[in-house]
């Protein structure tokens, strides 16, 4: 004991020093966006390239599982394709004629959470493959999350699971539209809210995104409805959607692009103008 009070005695200018320096970095980290940005490219290259190295290792043990959703893939694809023959519709004067709106890049999930408030995916993806922040997120199964810090080899995206953020979704059936949000209990559910009394919604009825937004398209499956709450005195119904996504089980994943993101956002900001 007095052994290591002496060292502490010898080195407290050191150790005093090292708090100081602590204390600098954190404030000018806090309040300074520029060096906020920096920090948190480079947190997101270091704490990426150790999860991509644990991902490898679970990876390894996961190739079964890994290599059954690839095929369930491979047979969707298959069908879709087997009826564009039957329909026989010329792809490429379709393409010529409406354009697609939205780029894909595929992300191998290299850290993901589901058991917090806010919880964040991590992508072995970042700038150098064209990811850029605001790039919705989507799984084999649905809408994941949306990117919002990308360094040059990795990204982290907001989840659905997180309380912080809603995802324009609507009723497939009745396109009565509203936010989706997580209330931070179960993984698995989340609710839509804002639909009208009026609206019937039945129980099984398909949630999708509602395209009223610039991260997902329209038609990207959510969840189907799970119950239905009528609570007296609330103006809008009480819809709890059970997740197409398994958010404990995410393996690969696309980030997609609106190519037209800029010129809407500059359109709608006109209107809030006027």
């Amino acid at each position: 004991m007095r052994g290591l009070l002496n060292f502490l005695v010898k080195y407290h200018v050191l150790f005093l020093f090292l708090f100081i320096q602590l204390v600098c970095i954190t404030l000018i980290v806090r309040y300074n966006s520029f060096h906020r940005v920096n920090f948190l490219n480079s947190s997101n290259t270091v704490t990426g390239k150790i999860f991509e190295n644990y991902i490898g290792v679970v990876n390894y043990f996961s190739l079964r599982k890994i290599n059954d959703d690839l095929a369930r893939d491979n047979t969707l694809l298959r069908r879709e394709l087997q009826a564009v023959k039957l329909a026989d519709i010329d792809l490429t004067l379709e393409r010529r004629a409406n354009p697609d709106l939205f780029n894909a890049i595929s992300a191998q999930v290299i850290n993901n959470s589901v058991n917090k408030q806010y919880n964040y995916i991590t992508l072995n993806k970042g700038t150098s493959h064209g990811v850029k922040p605001d790039m919705g997120v989507i799984g084999s199964d649905g809408a994941v999350g949306v990117v919002i810090n990308v360094s040059k080899n990795y990204s982290t995206a907001l989840s659905i699971l997180n309380s912080r953020w809603s995802v324009s979704s609507k009723l497939e059936k009745s396109n009565h539209f509203g936010p989706l949000r997580w209330d931070g209990n179960d993984p698995g559910v989340v609710a839509l809210e804002e639909i009208p009394y009026h609206v019937h919604v039945a129980v099984g009825e398909k949630v999708i995104t509602s395209g009223y937004s610039a991260i997902f398209p329209e038609g990207i499956p959510v969840g189907k409805v799970k119950s239905v709450e009528h609570r007296e005195g609330d103006t809008f119904q009480k819809i709890w959607v059970e997740l197409s996504t398994d958010f404990r089980s995410l393996t690969f994943v696309d980030a997609v692009e609106n190519v037209n993101k800029f010129e809407q956002i500059e359109l709608e900001e006109l209107m809030k103008d006027e």
